[in-house]
């Protein structure tokens, strides 16, 4: 710099002349200085980035490849190294162009060449393949791994051409099985899969199409038709919330995509009522759960699995809220459409318990059970055991029926009941000795109803199958007195009713 300024002034240079040639000189020193420093650099990215690969720390050597490519462009080997880490990470996508730049830096780099068309191989790619592995041998007519994979190449070329004319046969079944070996050779080609998930879903398996098609969406880039085509599969089968998330990535794709926001409507609004359906349920909101379930059938009524749900799901809804009848019709109508719902049966044997149809009840647990291979239900295992405790009382006594009462009747209607029947079969009613003691049976019958299902304590034992005035639920057994059952008598229980009885 001191030598350029006196120059300047001994040759008498104007102060803009000056200025450049300073410049000009204070460039040189510095990119003097970068080029030694890049090379050492460039050395010390390559040695760590050697150094963390073999400790398996792709990231950070990854991230020293990078700083290596930079510093350098012209090296081969760096951009092979680069993509070996590329591939370490299961990048293949990514690891190409590196390959692909290394032989173009060194055309008879055979390593580079053989990995490329490895790569290629495993994505489908036969025909670019099958002209790198030729390459290599060209240079190396001895090399095996070529040798072997060209005939891989060769091979999967012919199986890809009999796959697909199977296809267009009809044939789904051949070309799923020609599949097999198709994508053993090369996993990593998307339109094998998605040939084989089409073949699942013509031939009813969408599970198997989900599976395939999943790795697509990686695979290949902005891939919107396989989400959709997820989301949809998924929609289907009644997963609505794995519908709604693939539809969803296909919109982060491409918000304006028509098909994928058609359908991401379509499926937000029915996994919103069906959310909410059933957060109704969860807060014992049972009739507005059901008014949202006949919502969801109108929002999709052509999937069965929502309409399926949506019975079922009623039908649970009118048990809770007593209304057997209704609950026997609709849990049938689900029955019928979906006859080993364990859940369906279970439901409609609690609403015929609820009918008092005990027998039907334990028809439908049994039957239910059988879907329980496993035994692992509690809920059905009680629910039987319950209801073929109602069945044995009311074959022999039944306080609902007896009174003539639903089995969700309160406590006013029943004591009304009981005051109707017990004028109606008193016994000073009859003439006859035999009349007499038919009307006194009855009305011991009626008096012990009215006893139990007027006692909370008695009434929820006898709900649960257990009829408390039985003496084999008895301790100690019964009593003396005029015959009444276990100290019980209706005459002494109460009530503005005073019988006689004459003797002879």
């Amino acid at each position: 710099i001191i030598l350029v300024m006196e120059s300047c002034r001994r040759r008498g240079l104007s102060e803009v002349l000056c200025s450049l040639s300073l410049l000009c000189v204070i460039l040189d020193i510095q990119l003097d200085g970068v080029l030694g420093a890049t090379h050492v650099e460039i050395e010390h990215h390559l040695e760590m980035g050697r150094k963390l690969l073999a400790a398996g720390q792709l990231a950070e050597a990854l991230s020293h490849y990078h700083s290596a490519v930079e510093g350098d462009s012209k090296n081969y080997l760096t951009y092979y190294k680069r993509a070996a880490v590329f591939l370490a990470m299961g990048k293949s996508k990514s690891a190409l162009p590196d390959l692909t730049k290394s032989i173009q830096l060194k055309p008879d780099f055979l390593a580079a060449r053989l990995q490329r068309g490895n790569i290629l191989l495993k994505q489908g790619n036969t025909q670019e393949a099958r002209e790198d592995f030729e390459a290599v041998l060209q240079r190396s007519p001895d090399h095996e791994e070529a040798q072997d994979q060209l005939m891989r190449a060769n091979e999967l070329e012919e199986l890809q051409e009999e796959a697909h004319a199977a296809y267009h046969q009809g044939d789904y079944s051949a070309t799923i099985s020609l599949h097999e070996r198709i994508i053993e050779i090369s996993p990593w080609d998307p339109e094998s899969r998605e040939l084989r998930a089409e073949c699942y879903i013509r031939m009813g398996d969408p599970q198997k199409a989900i599976q395939d098609l999943t790795p697509t969406t990686r695979l290949r880039n902005d891939n919107r038709a396989a989400f959709l085509k997820l989301s949809m599969l998924h929609y289907s089968l009644g997963d609505h919330h794995e519908s709604l998330n693939h539809i969803r990535e296909c919109l982060k794709l491409d918000q304006d995509d028509k098909e994928c926001f058609s359908h991401y409507k379509q499926v937000k609004k029915l996994s919103k009522q069906l959310d909410a359906a059933e957060e109704l349920i969860q807060q014992d909101r049972y009739q507005e759960a059901i008014d949202k379930y006949e919502s969801v059938m109108k929002t999709e009524p052509n999937v069965p699995y929502y309409t399926n749900l949506a019975k079922e799901r009623i039908c649970f809804c009118l048990v809770k809220i007593n209304l057997a009848q209704e609950a026997i019709d609709v849990c049938s109508e689900a029955h019928q459409r979906d006859p080993r719902n364990a859940n369906v049966l279970r439901d409609r044997a609690e609403a015929y318990i609820l009918n008092q149809e005990y027998e039907k009840a334990v028809e439908d647990y049994l039957e239910a059970r059988e879907f329980d291979s496993e035994g692992e239900r509690i809920d059905l295992k009680e629910g039987l055991e319950r209801a073929q405790k109602l069945l044995k009382i009311s074959r022999k006594r039944d306080y609902y029926k007896i009174l003539g009462v639903s089995r969700n009747a309160n406590k006013q209607e029943i004591i009304k009941a009981y005051r109707k029947l017990a004028q109606q079969w008193h016994p000073d009613n009859f003439q006859s000795e035999a009349e007499k003691k038919e009307a006194e049976k009855k009305f011991i019958d009626i008096a012990s109803a009215k006893e139990v299902l007027t006692d909370p304590e008695m009434r929820q034992k006898f709900d649960a199958g257990e009829d408390p005035l039985d003496p084999e639920n008895q301790q100690g057994g019964g009593g003396g007195g005029q015959g009444w059952p276990y100290h019980f008598n209706p005459f002494e229980s109460g009530g503005s009713f005073h019988f006689k009885f004459h003797h002879n």
